[in-house]
């Protein structure tokens, strides 16, 4: 049995590993009885060893070769053979849709001498020129390293001496000279000939094919939808069936629903005459499907069947690429399709409506990430003036951004801060980084099934393709729309993917009705109807609990009709800010106990009225309210700017501000090399007299008010910054004698549940001690991270996280979704430890992670009773727990 090589008949879904996506679904579109080209696929384990070695491995020459015989058996034909050739197509097959990141060649199999037989045998002497044109421009950059810009110049060439406005309109003798310059042009650009050998042009192209797995491209790709590095790429080898035979032939791609807004129905793009890769690069510009009904009603009415058999068959949206060869069909390529966030909730509950997949692999469908690009905000309709061009709207949503038009300057202005859109005639696999960088895609050429709409899709961003309206000049920097608007790069431009508009200008932005509705808005449209079904579903099926973390009570009233359960970090200093600034100036300047009594004393009715405020909002679901965590020199003027002030002010012989000369030597004396780990949370409290007793009593009396007022509030007090039991054991004294104190004067008991945030690796470490004194832990996990990395958030994110990222020291950032190895580790420790200590301890997460998506999923497997987030990541959090309960449901690669 061969060891390298597998047979379309001997594949499945269940070697998807060795296979790949691409020779997978060929070898079930196989099993279906399916009109599929044979061939055979090379596995994923033959392009790892080859990437380990550097060597073609072991018998996998031979393999090929006996695979190749059989294929030759079944079509009567020998590769390259001079009088009728056979010809193969050499493609990639990643595990997971990596859609144009890796390389492919047409054509193999044809040289000098057989490409006249393939005209003579094809009846179209056209053809076989164009076809090996193909062969040699494909073979020459993806193998032997040629430029490609060299190959679209010497085309551009060719067709503005003969004023031809596309390939089509060159004739045989044309395309005969244009093989010979691209010939010339890999003879000088690579020192060696383009090969006449069929078998080495097979050998080469299959390893060119392994060595696209670690192109920077697809590295790039990897690295953003968190695809392994090590699975390597299987390569499909298949019969040729051809689409540029003349009018009566074309290629195509179809979805078996909209990718973009989930209707069902067959969508896609036709070229006739053309091979699939014109469709997919944009360079000529394809006619909707519905042509190919007009054009060849039997072949449509086939595909439309084909289509239906493989979306029951996946359960789920299908992409599928095909070709018709002189009025017969043949199926190429299926996969699950990628989809905009709008399609994937759209397709899920049809899908469930229609009895294919359950509620559960409804939910499994979709996405928290997918469900934010839902809320994003969308152009405000009555300050949109009239378009400068039109295209095809091929992934939705609206950006607005400075019009830059290469991929280098997008993603440099980018990192600069700067929001662009990345305007180019099509876009090409090297547009990815400028297509990562940028807020929008905006392309001349190309439709929805183009590389550029494809790519934006699965990536989520604003995409508009195909705009006839303009004429891109990238030499130039700058575009022209019809109507004579130039735009000139750095001008600002706004794009709706929706409705395939460009606008001069910024548009302004409203919110979108998806957010409208989770807020209580209305209620129309079947994808919001589909995103409140499935965060029912989440709600139903989540054992996490959602609480927001909100400090006012118009940020908890925000949240609580998003559906949050309670607050999970409401952050007192937030509301020592503003005009209370000077209270607190005044508790610090205090030079006795009475002047620090009378400023906590001046504080303590603005703090009651603030607990009150978001305990009613909240009445009877949780709020856990931190005590004050920064250091104190935070709420004093800046000290630079203060010794700049008092500095003046002597050298120009003036008195300078006694307050300013006060304040300058507070912040002195307070001055910390590194205020993070210094005087701040429990050790605050802990040396600075009444702090804690002010904010406790704040708490209890709002506590009573509410009771009084026949509510049911819920107060919870934690105590940050904790590294040692002692610490919180002090300060929960403190708090419990206030709390008794406060029963004891109102007559209305009081109880407060008192925790502590796990925020350093010790209190991890320790959390079985710290869980005796602790009725609840809240994992602070943006100091957890600070403090276990030994990162400033403030200064390295900028500094060297764009390198760590590049070299792949991490994925993604540590501040955007958690570390499970070092940080998560101490998280599970201390839930672990602390529960053995305290069997009903309550254990949650107040940091950025709460609200991101593969956290989420991380809290649920670390048993972790609830996440907090910000009031508008809410939804996504409640989505996500949802998934995150689902454990062992197969999910879509289509998000």
């Amino acid at each position: 049995m061969d060891h390298y090589v597998y047979d379309f008949r001997n594949g499945g879904r269940e070697l998807a590993g060795l296979l790949g996506g691409k020779g997978t679904n060929l070898a079930e579109m196989v099993r279906l009885g399916l009109p599929v080209p044979p061939g055979f696929i090379v596995t994923t384990e033959a392009c790892r060893t080859f990437l380990t070695t550097s060597e073609e491995p072991a018998g996998l020459a031979a393999e090929v070769s006996r695979h190749l015989t059989a294929l030759e058996t079944t079509a009567g034909r020998r590769l390259g053979q001079a009088d009728d050739p056979l010809l193969v197509s050499v493609r990639s097959g990643a595990r997971f849709s990596m859609p144009g990141m890796m390389e492919t060649v047409l054509d193999i199999g044809l040289n000098d001498d057989s490409v006249l037989g393939l005209a003579e045998v094809s009846g179209s002497e056209r053809f076989a020129w164009d076809s090996y044109r193909r062969l040699v421009q494909m073979y020459g950059s993806t193998v032997m390293g040629v430029g490609q810009a060299l190959f679209d110049e010497a085309m551009t060439s060719l067709r503005e001496a003969r004023d031809a406005p596309d390939d089509l309109h060159l004739d045989a003798s044309d395309l005969a000279r244009l093989v010979e310059t691209y010939k010339r042009l890999i003879r000088d650009g690579t020192g060696r000939d383009f090969p006449q050998s069929p078998a080495e042009q097979l050998r080469q192209a299959i390893l060119a094919v392994f060595r696209s797995w670690n192109a920077e491209r697809a590295r790039l790709y990897r690295r953003r939808e968190h695809i392994p590095d090590d699975l390597g790429t299987a390569v499909t080898v298949q019969r040729m069936v051809f689409g540029n035979l003349g009018p009566d032939s074309g290629s195509g791609v179809a979805f078996t629903r909209d990718p973009a807004t989930g209707r069902p129905g067959l969508y896609g793009d036709y070229l006739p005459n053309a091979q699939g890769e014109d469709v997919v690069s944009g360079a000529r510009n394809a006619v909707p499907l519905a042509e190919l009904e007009r054009l060849d009603p039997r072949s449509y009415r086939r595909l439309r069947d084909h289509a239906q058999t493989l979306e029951r068959h996946y359960r789920d949206l299908c992409d599928i690429e095909f070709t018709v060869e002189r009025g017969t069909l043949w199926m190429l390529q299926t996969r699950v399709g990628k989809r905009t966030a709008e399609a994937a909730f759209a397709i899920a509950a049809e899908l469930v409506d229609e009895g294919l997949i359950g509620a559960d692999e409804g939910l499994a469908r979709v996405s928290g990430d997918g469900l934010a690009r839902l809320m994003f905000p969308r152009f405000d309709a009555t300050a949109v003036g009239d378009p400068i061009a039109h295209g095809v709207p091929a992934s939705p949503g609206a950006a607005v951004g400075a019009a830059v038009f290469d991929s280098a300057e997008a993603a440099r202005r980018a990192a600069a801060g700067e929001k662009v859109v990345l305007v180019r005639e099509e876009t090409t696999p090297d547009d990815l980084p400028g297509m990562v960088a940028a807020q929008a895609v905006l392309t001349g050429r190309g439709g929805k099934t183009s590389h550029a709409a494809v790519v934006a899709r699965g990536m989520g961003k604003v995409c508009v393709c195909g705009a006839q309206d303009i004429t891109v000049d990238a030499e130039a920097r700058r575009f022209t729309a019809r109507d004579g608007t130039v735009v000139e790069e750095g001008t600002v431009i706004s794009v709706e993917g929706s409705a395939g508009a460009v606008y001069l200008g910024a548009v302004p932005l409203v919110a979108s009705a998806t957010m409208r509705s989770l807020e209580g808005g209305e209620q129309d449209g079947s994808v919001v109807a589909a995103v409140r079904r499935a965060l029912e579903h989440a709600d139903a099926v989540r054992r996490l609990e959602v609480r927001a973390n909100a400090d006012t009570p118009q940020d908890a009233a925000r949240a609580r009709r998003f559906g949050a359960q309670g607050i999970g970090l409401c952050r007192t200093e937030h509301m020592f800010l503003g005009e209370r600034r000077e209270l607190v100036e005044d508790m610090i300047l205090a030079r006795t106990d009475a002047e620090r009594d009378r400023a906590l004393a001046a504080l303590l009715p603005l703090q009651r009225k603030d607990f009150a405020g978001l305990l009613e909002v909240m009445d009877g679901l949780p709020v856990t309210i931190r005590l004050l965590d920064p250091p104190l020199h935070e709420f004093l003027p800046d000290r630079i700017a203060l010794a700049v002030r008092v500095a003046v002010a002597e050298a120009t012989g003036r008195p300078p501000d006694a307050h300013d000369v006060e304040l300058l030597g507070a912040v002195n004396r307070m001055h910390e090399e590194n205020p993070m780990l210094g005087l701040r949370g429990v050790r605050l409290g802990l040396v600075v007299p009444g702090l804690v007793a002010m904010q406790v009593r704040a708490i209890a009396e709002a506590v009573v008010e509410r009771t009084r007022a026949g509510a049911s509030p819920r107060a919870e007090i934690m105590v940050p910054l904790v590294g040692a039991v002692e610490e919180l054991r002090l300060a929960r004294e403190e708090v419990e004698r206030v709390l008794a104190e406060v029963g004891a004067e109102t007559g209305v008991p009081v109880r407060c549940p008192v925790g502590t945030m796990i925020e350093l690796p010790r209190a991890a470490l320790t959390a079985g001690r710290i869980a005796k004194e602790a009725e609840f832990f809240s994992f602070g996990t943006n100091d957890l991270t600070q403090t276990t990395w030994g990162f400033s958030r403030d200064d390295v994110e900028a500094a060297f996280f764009p390198a760590y990222l590049d070299k792949g020291v991490f994925p993604t950032s540590p501040f955007e979704t958690l570390d499970p190895e070092g940080v998560g580790r101490l998280v599970r420790i201390a839930v672990e430890e602390g529960r053995a200590a305290r069997p009903d301890l309550q254990t949650g997460v107040c940091g950025e992670h709460g609200g991101d998506p593969e956290s989420i999923h991380f809290f649920h497997t670390a048993g972790l009773d609830y996440v907090s987030c910000s009031p508008f990541r809410v939804p996504v959090a409640r989505l996500e727990a949802g998934r995150a309960a689902l454990v062992g449901t197969e999910t879509s690669d289509a998000r």
